[in-house]
C-alpha cells in the first residue's frame, strides 16, 4: 500500500519514496531451510554431485545466484569455466593446505566475499608429479 509518496510492506516496513532497494542475490533463499533442508548453513559438496560425482546443476530458480528464466546471467557459463580452469590450474601444480585454525567466513554484499580471506600454504608439486598427469613430446 502507498501513503503519501511511501511504501509498506507486508512486516510493516516502511520504505519512503525515491530511497533506492538493493537486494543481494546471493543471499536470497541461501539461509532457508525450506529450499536446502536443515543443514542449510553447512557446506555439503553432495548437494552439487550426483551419485557418480558428476556436477549437477540446480534449478535456476532455487539456486538464484544467476537469475533465472529470460533475465539468466550471459556469463553465467564464463563464470563456471573460469571458476574451473583456476581451480585446476593450482590442484595440477600445488598441494594446497588451508591454514589451521583459520575462520573464514562470509560477508554480505552485492557479490559473494569472504570475510577473512582464505588462507592457504600452497606447496609446489614436484615436477614428476605434475608430468604424470600429461604426456609431454
Amino acid at each position: 500500500m502507498s501513503y503519501g509518496g511511501s511504501v509498506s510492506f507486508s512486516d510493516g516496513t516502511k520504505q519512503k519514496k525515491g530511497i533506492k532497494v538493493i537486494h543481494a542475490i546471493y543471499s536470497m533463499g541461501r539461509r532457508m531451510e525450506n529450499i536446502w533442508e536443515k543443514d542449510c548453513l553447512e557446506f555439503k559438496r553432495e548437494r552439487w554431485l550426483t551419485k557418480d560425482g558428476h556436477f549437477m546443476s540446480e534449478s535456476a530458480y532455487k539456486f538464484i545466484v544467476f537469475n533465472g528464466g529470460p533475465r539468466l546471467c550471459l556469463d553465467k557459463y564464463f563464470a563456471y569455466f573460469q571458476m574451473k580452469y583456476v581451480a585446476t590450474s593450482i590442484i595440477f601444480c600445488y598441494h594446497v593446505k588451508v591454514v589451521e585454525n583459520h575462520y573464514v567466513g562470509s560477508k554480505l554484499f552485492l557479490t559473494l566475499y569472504v570475510k577473512y580471506r582464505l588462507k592457504v600454504n600452497l606447496h609446489r608439486c614436484c615436477d614428476e608429479e605434475i608430468h604424470k598427469y600429461f604426456k609431454f613430446s
